[in-house]
């Protein structure tokens, strides 16, 4: 038998297949990896997650092809403002519906033509969708940002702020939420430019962002005031209470960096709901108008001609969902990743 000695002899001299990994990797116990950050832990998670890893791809293909859509049209050859049924009759026929089978697919025109004014659809749901994205994303910016300010302050402070905070709070939350959309709007509109002037589409992104982010930050508040209701009560904040930390620095050092999960997991739900939000407004009208390309305008147009052209709405309809889907199972991968006891 080989004592403790000469196996560390041999194990020295002879270090085998493995060393060179395990001296890469740290040492693990009892089945759990030790020396790793909470990030690197949810990292790991994450990458095991083939769900989830999809889904980001998915999310990043989006963004990436809204970003780059003036490339995608220089190197397409068309944009989403030109009539080409208005300047080639042969694209349509004499009730302006695409002429060429499947709503006017062809190697020209990959996902067919608009009717009636023959725009192309390709170029309509690329922009739409740089639309809908550069307008939801400072919208969920805002929202988070709102309701994590909110929810900190009153759930830490207590007392009369955080009744009073949790009353303006109830108040936003009764408001019928479509309802106030579509009233507010135009109101929000005719602050910054007068009814009988063309609105410009900076004034609409404006007034769309500043609705939704009004009318949106309330579950975000809810949700850090109830997490630090808890948070608040545990041992390292009434260690930094006794050492004379303040208020504020409190917040920001112990109780935020025990937020980030939460509010992470609870960012990702939103983003699309706001981008469903901004594709309703377009819908019924008060959000962006001819002839800013946005996917709600183009569900509103597929609305009145699916019987002749339901191509048209095929293309929208399925980036869409895939969109919506694909941040829904992103959003419960990155929870599952943060939480510890989950075993995916």
């Amino acid at each position: 038998m080989t004592s403790p000695t000469q196996a560390a002899t041999v194990g020295a001299d002879n270090p085998g297949p493995d060393a060179e990994s395990l001296s890469k990797e740290p040492a693990a116990s009892d089945g759990q990896l030790a020396g790793r950050s909470p990030g690197q832990l949810m990292w790991l998670r994450f990458k095991r997650d083939r769900v989830g890893v999809i889904s980001a791809f998915v999310v990043i293909f989006f963004f990436l092809i809204a970003a780059l859509a003036p490339v995608i049209s220089w190197l397409y050859g068309k944009d989403p403002y030109t009539l080409y049924g208005q300047e080639r009759f042969e694209l349509l026929d004499e009730f302006g519906f695409p002429a060429g089978p499947n709503g006017g697919m062809s190697s020209e025109f990959w996902f067919g033509i608009e009717p009636e004014l023959g725009r192309d659809v390709f170029m309509q749901l690329l922009y739409g969708m740089r639309t809908s994205l550069y307008t939801a994303l400072p919208v969920t910016i805002l929202m988070v940002a709102t309701g994590v300010l909110i929810g900190l302050v009153g759930g830490y402070f207590g007392g009369k702020v955080d009744y009073w905070i949790g009353r303006v709070t109830d108040f936003m939350m009764a408001l019928p939420s479509q309802l106030t959309l579509i009233a507010t709007m135009p109101v929000v509109v005719a602050v910054f430019v007068s009814p009988t002037e063309e609105t410009p589409v900076y004034i609409r992104a404006c007034a769309i962002i500043i609705v939704l982010w009004l009318l949106g930050w309330m579950g975000m508040a809810r949700l850090v005031r109830s997490q630090v209701l808890t948070l608040r009560e545990r041992e390292f904040v009434e260690a930094a209470k006794v050492s004379g930390a303040s208020p504020w620095r409190i917040i920001r050092k112990e109780l935020l960096p025990n937020l980030v999960t939460p509010i992470l997991v609870q960012a990702t739900y939103m983003l699309p709901s706001t981008i469903l939000s901004v594709a309703f407004l377009s819908y019924v009208g008060v959000g962006y108008t001819e002839p800013t390309p946005d996917w709600g305008r183009m569900f509103k147009t597929a609305a009145t001609i699916y019987e002749n052209d339901p191509t048209y709405m095929f293309f929208p309809g399925i980036a869409m969902v895939i969109f919506v889907v694909a941040f829904n199972l992103l959003g419960d991968s990155v929870r599952d990743a943060f939480d510890p006891k989950s075993g995916r």
